[in-house]
């Protein structure tokens, strides 16, 4: 029986900016449905949305991934992502451009072969919310 998901690995760069990469890989590969199995790495600013909040909030300084996790595909991602600083105060949002890579960030995404993920406008609230639909073979 042949997988019906495959696996992608990479590692961002010092000063890679992680939302356009992630973009960039997803669009580079054709990815349709893809997941963010893990992420491990480090960033020098972070830009990350609020829930109910319409504009981002920025940091710079260490801070160490403690989770990246959402949706990719061609058609649209939603990504969350939550950072700890020195002290180890975490905090946690809707990744924006603007994520800076310190030394690393090593990402594993999974791709589901079966189905294509799709946004389409949710009229509860106006935003592009997730539409799995399933692959032609």
């Amino acid at each position: 029986m042949k997988p019906s998901f495959r696996v992608h690995a990479f590692r961002m760069l010092p000063g890679d900016d992680v939302m356009p990469q992630l973009k960039k890989f997803i669009t580079d590969n054709q990815i349709e449905a893809g997941f963010i199995m893990s992420a491990v790495g480090s960033l020098t600013k972070y830009t990350i949305r609020f829930t109910n909040q319409p504009e981002g909030t920025q940091a710079q300084g260490h801070f160490e991934v403690v989770s990246l996790t959402g949706l990719l595909g061609t058609e649209g991602n939603h990504v969350h992502l939550s950072v700890s600083d020195s002290t180890g105060r975490t905090i946690g949002g809707h990744l924006l451009d603007g994520n800076l890579v310190y030394t690393t960030l090593e990402v594993v995404i999974g791709e589901d072969l079966d189905h294509s993920y799709q946004r389409e406008t949710d009229p509860t609230f106006g935003y592009k919310e997730l539409v799995v639909k399933n692959r032609d073979k």
